[in-house]
């Protein structure tokens, strides 16, 4: 990728599992619409997995899955950075670093902390406490100035500029102090189908409360036919009909339409019809991109080499940064 005047972002997925398409509306698909407005830096965020139990061979099938996907979807090795976070050791480094300077009660208050505590409440770690720290790492060691961010890491963000200003008031101008960077027409945030009152995730206990990106075109249909709708049989987007809201969403960011759109497309037909139509929508659409990725799978030698070659720029960036640091809190270095 060559030097530009384009700002820098980042963004990281977890490779913990399936991916549901509330996760590749969320952050993925915009992941390919960011690559040209700015210097884009996407992770594999394997280090985060591991703050929950992981088995070792499936995580390495998922990171390498993941990869695959980023690519299928969209995202062009050739215009950002994509690597595997492990791969770069200055994440762990710069956090020991930012670890100095945090505070635990800010990391006590986090959230997400408080929720995955009581979660997993038999592996309460400090890799659970210390995530946002290293999140904060993720995002400053590229100078980020911008950061997509959804409701559930908006805390986290908050704690990164914190640190970011902590640490150049401290030591002296180090760190771009990033901010959260709000997709146009990002407003659709995809919820449980079983529970529309909760939002999307593949840790949901019933396997139809969400789509995953490897759901085949039956199970998508089938997933979407026994989707939670709403008293009376009208097609409309509404607050007091938080369930065909949600197929509304999901209809309009598989196909591009509009709520407006949308409900005049299916008036006078009922749920049933919407279902069916909302399911072939996402089955359509996902269709080449499984294809894409199978193919990908296929070809390990190239994911690997993508890997390897994203690491190095990501190092090559990082190294920059963890230098300053390191000589602004006075490591001796010997030159």
């Amino acid at each position: 990728m060559g030097e530009t005047e384009k700002k820098a972002l980042f963004s990281a997925v977890q490779p913990s599992g399936a991916v549901t398409i509330g996760n590749y509306i969320g952050a993925i698909k915009n992941f390919v619409a960011l690559q040209d407005e700015f210097n884009c830096i996407y992770a594999v965020a394997d280090l985060h997995s591991i703050t929950v139990r992981q088995e070792a061979a499936a995580l390495r099938k998922n990171t390498l899955e993941l990869m695959a996907l980023f690519i299928a979807c969209g995202i062009d090795p050739e215009k950002c950075v994509l690597f595997v976070q492990s791969h770069v050791p200055a994440h762990c480094e710069l956090t020991w670093v930012l670890n100095t300077i945090t505070y635990p009660g800010e990391l006590s208050r986090m959230t997400q902390f408080k929720d995955k505590s009581a979660k997993h409440a038999d592996n309460v770690n400090m890799g659970l406490m210390d995530y946002p720290v290293l999140m904060a790492s993720d995002i400053l060691l590229y100078q980020a100035a911008a950061v997509p961010v959804g409701a559930d890491q908006k805390q986290h963000l908050e704690l990164t500029r914190d640190l970011a200003v902590r640490f150049n008031n401290r030591y002296g101008q180090t760190f771009t102090v990033p901010e959260p960077y709000i997709m146009k027409g990002s407003g659709a945030k995809i919820m449980s189908l079983a529970d529309p009152s909760r939002k999307m995730s593949k840790s949901d206990e019933n396997p139809n409360a969400f789509i995953t990106m490897s759901d085949d075109r039956d199970t998508i249909i089938r997933k979407c036919k026994r989707a939670v709708t709403d008293s009376g049989n009208e097609v409309r987007s509404a607050e007091d009909k938080p369930g065909v809201s949600n197929l509304i969403a999901i209809y309009g960011a598989f196909t591009g339409k509009t709520a407006e759109e949308t409900e005049r497309e299916f008036s006078g037909k009922g749920y049933g019809d919407f279902k069916v139509a909302v399911g072939e929508a996402v089955a359509d659409a996902l269709a080449p991109v499984q294809a894409e990725k199978a193919r990908l799978l296929k070809e390990k030698d190239y994911l690997n080499g993508i890997m390897k070659r994203g690491a190095e720029t990501a190092a090559r960036i990082a190294r920059r940064t963890l230098s300053k640091v390191y000589r602004k809190v006075g490591f001796y270095s010997g030159d």
